[in-house]
Formats: structure tokens, sequence, C-alpha cells
């Protein structure tokens, strides 16, 4: 219990350093309207942001047992400043009012299921495969949608990922704490908010395409 208790203080410490980055680094770039233009039109720029975003992923993942502390801390941070160029999109779709009401929402949603996946007895690792095969699921029929443009599947579609993220949050949750005594309580600190982070950011963007008010 000690243990957990010096854990997820660092955990979400270092969350709200990820989602501070994210939200300054978003909201600069919108207020620079060149640069945002030059960003949003430029498809290679935009290509290099995902695939650096997909190789970070992974590298945290597949090498969090040698990985220095620190090396994680500077790629969790790199990760959150790129993801900031593309969040900076949120602040030309939806009026801010709407944006900080969909934040608040989501961060009481996120707290309720934190607090669950913390203080739950009930096993959830046994959720994982279903939580990620209909994760994969959603995203193929996402991409078949791009073609489709089937305003109702988009709908059902959004509204599932809604569903798989409030999953993960409890999920992910319960995940850090067995983490610790294979990585060591720094390491599982930044994984473990690094994690949390992307529950957050995909629930809060999904919260956003279904109940955010757009600018006109």
């Amino acid at each position: 219990m000690e243990q957990t208790t010096e854990l997820f203080p660092k955990v979400f410490t270092w969350l709200f350093i990820g989602l501070l980055i994210t939200f300054v680094s978003g909201y600069a770039l919108y207020l620079n309207e060149s640069l945002l233009f030059s960003l949003m039109s430029s498809m290679s720029t935009l290509l290099i942001i995902v695939i650096v975003e997909l190789v970070i992923a992974f590298v945290l993942s597949a090498r969090i047992q040698k990985m220095n502390p620190v090396t994680m801390k500077v790629l969790y941070v790199i990760y959150c400043l790129i993801t900031g160029l593309t969040f900076s999109s949120i602040f030309i779709v939806y009026e801010m009012g709407s944006i900080i009401s969909i934040f608040l929402i989501t961060a009481l949603i996120f707290a309720v299921l934190a607090i669950y996946g913390h203080r739950t007895h009930r096993d959830l690792t046994k959720f994982g495969t279903i939580l990620i095969f209909t994760l994969l699921g959603i995203l193929l029929a996402g991409i078949v949608n791009i073609f489709l443009q089937n305003s109702m599947l988009d709908l059902i579609l959004t509204s599932l990922g809604v569903l798989i993220f409030m999953g993960y949050i409890a999920y992910d949750v319960q995940k850090i704490k067995t983490m610790v005594p294979y990585v060591g309580e720094e390491k599982a600190a930044v994984y473990g908010a690094f994690s949390l982070y992307l529950d957050f950011i995909n629930l809060l963007i999904r919260l956003l395409q279904l109940f955010g008010k757009k600018n006109d």
C-alpha cells in the first residue's frame, strides 16, 4: 500500500505536466495563424508528426525495462509537445467555452474511473484483450468510413470510443500498480502517466466530437 501511495502522486504529477505541455503548445500555435496554417496544410509535416508519435509510443513500450528514467521523461515530454501541434486544431473547430466545459467533464469522468481502478479488488486485466481488439475494430471501421462518409456510423464509432477509453482509464490505473516490481517506481510513474495521458486525450477528443459546440 505504501508503494502505491508514493507511486500515484508521481503518476498524476507527470500526467498534469503532459496535459499542460499539450494545451499550452497547442494554444500557442493556434495564436500563430501563419505557422498554424503552414502546419495544417502540409500533409508531409502531419505525416512526420504521426510517425514520430508512433515511434515514441513503441519505444516507450518496448524498451521500458532497459531505458534510463531520464530518457523516458524526455521522450514523454517530446510526445506531449508534438501532440500539442495537432491538438491546436481543436481551438479552431470548437468554442473556447465548450473546450473548457468538456475538459472539466473529462477530468471528472477520469477521476471517478481512476479511483475505481485504484480501489477495486476486481481483476481488470482480463478486459485488456477485449479493449485492444475493440479499439482496433473501431480504428479499422473509422478508416473505412473515411470513404463511406456515413454520419451515423461515425456517431456510433465515436460513442464506442468514449466507452473504450473510459474502460482503459480504470484498466491502466490498475495495471500501473503491477509494474513497479518489474521496472521500478520512477519508470512506472512516467509510463503510467503516458498511458493515462493517451486515455485522457482520446476521451476528451471524442467527447468534443459528440458534445462540443463548434465555432460559426
